[in-house]
């Protein structure tokens, strides 16, 4: 089990994901059956594509994401992630038993969508732009070393479990703050009730 370069990227990627799908429902009303999707818009110009990176720099970031274990991180993380986000994917969703199958299908699409490729290239992208030569060479060094070995063991599982960990400790902190609301300001318990009422179908 080893830490990647590229998870930071991969980790963004479910979040965002995750996000998204609380957008289904209204993205899904107002989209038109059959209607084609708009591309997004693009200058057109050379000066919008990225700048060519230093060959022996590209080199060394690639070196970097091969030693600490290339692409194989996809699969291992997103079992984790999928099964940490699965719970919050039901939460965001209207219940029905449509439910646990518009889950399964939304990763089954992702994963056959995840072009490791792409991660690999949006990897040396971002170190090239917040590293240099000389300090990716460092990191390189430090991961050749025992503490670095241990840290592309361990890193996975604490990005995995702390993700797990911080939701529930968000949710807990949110129900505390929002009862502790509530009980200071009746005015607002009783508004939300009325409001909880009429919402009701009659």
């Amino acid at each position: 089990m080893k830490v990647r370069a590229l998870l930071p990227c991969f980790v963004f990627l479910c979040i965002f994901s995750t996000q998204a799908v609380a957008r289904i429902p209204q993205a899904a009303s107002n989209q038109v059956a059959g209607e084609p999707r708009t591309p997004a818009s693009t200058s057109g110009t050379d000066s919008a594509a990225p700048s060519k990176i230093d060959p022996a720099k590209e080199a060394a970031i690639r070196q970097l994401v091969n030693m600490t274990g290339g692409t194989n991180v996809v699969n291992q993380v997103m079992d984790g992630m999928q099964k940490n986000m699965k719970p919050m994917m039901a939460n965001m969703l209207p219940p029905g038993d449509y439910r646990d199958r518009l889950i399964d299908l939304f990763f089954e699409r992702f994963r056959s969508k995840a072009d490791v490729r792409e991660l690999v290239d949006m990897t040396v992208r971002m170190y090239d732009k917040y590293l240099s030569e000389e300090e990716i060479k460092g990191l390189i060094q430090f991961y050749s070393t025992p503490l670095g070995q241990k840290t592309l063991t361990v890193l996975p599982k604490l990005m995995v479990e702390l993700q797990s960990e911080s939701m529930k400790w968000g949710q807990d902190l949110g129900r505390q703050s929002m009862q502790e609301v509530l009980s200071e300001h009746p005015e607002l318990r009783k508004a939300l009730e009325d409001a909880s009422q009429s919402a009701k179908p009659h």
